[in-house]
Parts: C-alpha cells; sequence; structure tokens
C-alpha cells in the first residue's frame, strides 16, 4: 500500500479520548433517571387538596406530641411552677441539679416495685391476651355465610368503643360482692365471693378486661390480613388432600406471619404501658401493692404531690426504655425474616 493510500484511509472510530460515547451514555443515563421524576412545585399544586387535609391532624400531632417533648428538660432540674405565673419563665428559671432527680428514681424500692408490676402484667398480657384475636379471627375466617360473619364481627368490635369506666362497671356487676354471681350464689346458701377486690387474682381480672375491650380490634386486623391470601393456595392445598387444619397450619398462618411480627413489635414497645386508667380506676379496691405501676407511680408519687422533675425523670426512663424494646424487637423480627416496622 502506498503512502498516498495510507493518508487517505478511513479514519478511526471516536473512542474515550474524544469523549463521544462516555458523554453519550451519561446522557442516557441521566434521561433514564428523570423519565418518571415529577418536580415538587408541579406535585404540591396536585396534591394540595390531599395535603390541606392532612394539616389539621399534623398540627394535633405536633401540638400534643412533639412540643411536650421539650419539657422533658425540667428531668434534669428542680422545676419550680410557682417562680413565674408562665410555665415557660418558670422552666427557664428553675435551678439545674443534673441527674440527680435519676438518681432519686433508681434508688426509689417503690419504683422497683411498679416496674416489677408493669413487667409481670406485659408478660401475662402478651401470653394470655395477644393469641386470643388471632384464634377469633381465625374462627369468624371460617364462617362461610357473609351476615353470621359480619353480625360476629360487630358484636366483637363493640367493647373497644366503651370506656374503661363502663368496662370495669360491667365486670362489678358480674363479679363484684354485690355482682349477679355472687348474689345467685348466696340465694343457694354458698359464700359469695368479691373477685374484684381480691389482690391475688387482679392481674387476671386486668387481663379478661383487655381482652374483652380490644379483642375485636385485632380481630379486625389480622381479618383484614386473611383477606388479603390467595384463595388459589387453598384450593391447591386441598386437592393435595390437606383437610381444614392442615390448611389453617400452611397457608393461613404463614399469611399471618407478617402482620403477627408487626403487632408483637408494637406491643413489646408499649410493654411498660399497661393501661393507666383501667388501673387508676381500680387501684383504691386492690391497693397500690397490686395495681402500681409505672404510669400510676409517676402520677400519684409526681404529679400528685407536685414534684415535676421527679415524675418527669421516671416518664423519661420509661420512654428511654420502651424505645430500646421496639428496636431489640424490630430486630429480632428481622433475623426472622419479616419486616416489623421498617424495613432495614
Amino acid at each position: 500500500m502506498s503512502t498516498l493510500d495510507t493518508k487517505t484511509a478511513e479514519p478511526p472510530a471516536a473512542g474515550p479520548a474524544t469523549g463521544g460515547a462516555p458523554r453519550g451514555r451519561r446522557r442516557d443515563r441521566r434521561r433514564s433517571r428523570t423519565a418518571g421524576h415529577v418536580p415538587l412545585g408541579r406535585r404540591l399544586r396536585r396534591d394540595r387538596t390531599l395535603l390541606l387535609m392532612t394539616v389539621p391532624a399534623l398540627a394535633l400531632v405536633v401540638v400534643f406530641n412533639y412540643v411536650p417533648i421539650l419539657g422533658n428538660v425540667v428531668a434534669f432540674q428542680d422545676y419550680d411552677p410557682y417562680i413565674s405565673t408562665n410555665g415557660v419563665t418558670a422552666m427557664l428559671e428553675s435551678p439545674w441539679v443534673g441527674l440527680a432527680q435519676f438518681e432519686r428514681v433508681f434508688s426509689d424500692p417503690g419504683f422497683w416495685h411498679a416496674v416489677e408490676n408493669t413487667l409481670v402484667l406485659f408478660l401475662l398480657q402478651l401470653v394470655l391476651f395477644f393469641p386470643v384475636p388471632i384464634g377469633l379471627a381465625l374462627l369468624v375466617n371460617s364462617v362461610l355465610r357473609p351476615r353470621v360473619r359480619a353480625v360476629v364481627q360487630a358484636i366483637l368490635y363493640l367493647p373497644h368503643f366503651f370506656s374503661w369506666v363502663l368496662v370495669i362497671t360491667v365486670f362489678q356487676q358480674i363479679l363484684g360482692g354485690a355482682g349477679i354471681i355472687a348474689q345467685t350464689l348466696r340465694q343457694y346458701g354458698y359464700e359469695g365471693f368479691d373477685l374484684m377486690t381480691d389482690p391475688a387474682i387482679f392481674k387476671f381480672l386486668v387481663t379478661a378486661e383487655g381482652i374483652w375491650k380490644d379483642a375485636g380490634w385485632g380481630v379486625i386486623v389480622f381479618l383484614a390480613a386473611l383477606a388479603a391470601v390467595n384463595q388459589d393456595l387453598y384450593e391447591a392445598a386441598a386437592m393435595d388432600g390437606a383437610n381444614r387444619w392442615r390448611r389453617m397450619w400452611h397457608v393461613t398462618l404463614p399469611a399471618l406471619r407478617p402482620v403477627i411480627a408487626l403487632l408483637l413489635v408494637l406491643r413489646v414497645g408499649d410493654a411498660l404501658t399497661v393501661g393507666f386508667e383501667q388501673l387508676l380506676l381500680q387501684r383504691d379496691a386492690v391497693g397500690p401493692g397490686a395495681a402500681e405501676v409505672l404510669d400510676t407511680f409517676v402520677w400519684w408519687t409526681g404529679l400528685r404531690s407536685q414534684d415535676f422533675s421527679y415524675a418527669a425523670a421516671a416518664g423519661l426512663v420509661k420512654g428511654v426504655v420502651g424505645l430500646v424494646l421496639v428496636l431489640s424487637a424490630n430486630k429480632t423480627a428481622h433475623l426472622m425474616g419479616e419486616q416489623g416496622v421498617y424495613r432495614k
């Protein structure tokens, strides 16, 4: 080949030195990333109605859930509400004591007694109360007639709307010393009883009240999860020879596992709150030895005696322990292969 032919040969394609191909690939990637992107201003205009609907709920959450968090600062003070008529000014002018209030809390035997009662009630409710909505949901789901299922579901859910005052009154009229059962026994010559004032069985009584009041709410949640189960799985299991119990064990319960894990994590996070109003209403009947939990302890020893710093310190300890329990339970759910409250 001559020199002229070599000079007039076809030039090479643009390579990395010219930046042609990599630049084009970068443009393609940018286009793919922004293809489904909607500008923020357009999204705000598009969803302005929905956003306005959420403003009242957000305002309530901020005012009643986040603003009070600022008051935890009194746990590190010797708070005196009488320094000023303005609570914020009194909080700013109260002397700082560091961790002295927490030392008082941890050295108080009454605090540890309240912790013990709280954990006993939580474990008892976790064992006896938590499985009840699951079993009721399975029973209601097995009812084939929709009308019967709707009636049973409404009856189970109705006590959820009752106040604790009404719930305790109902139990008093049934299990109290002047209740229906005690009066019936006396009419037939037997000795009556008063279960509502017996400290030995109080923890079981509290659990029974919680089951009657709130089990229906759990049934609604689990029925919603059962409604999402693919019916083809039941038909395939039936064709393979699985009876009703086998289908429940191998199809229904695995479908409920994510919901069970989520509610269990939330239940563990609520371990130190076992029902303030319910226990406060019955505290005088059975005594503080059986009914004193952390919430009632904070109320009686802190707020009733106006020792606000001590009450804030005890409440802050409870909140930190609850947060640790939620994170630990959620990590356990992740290790079991479930999502929990949030993803990994």
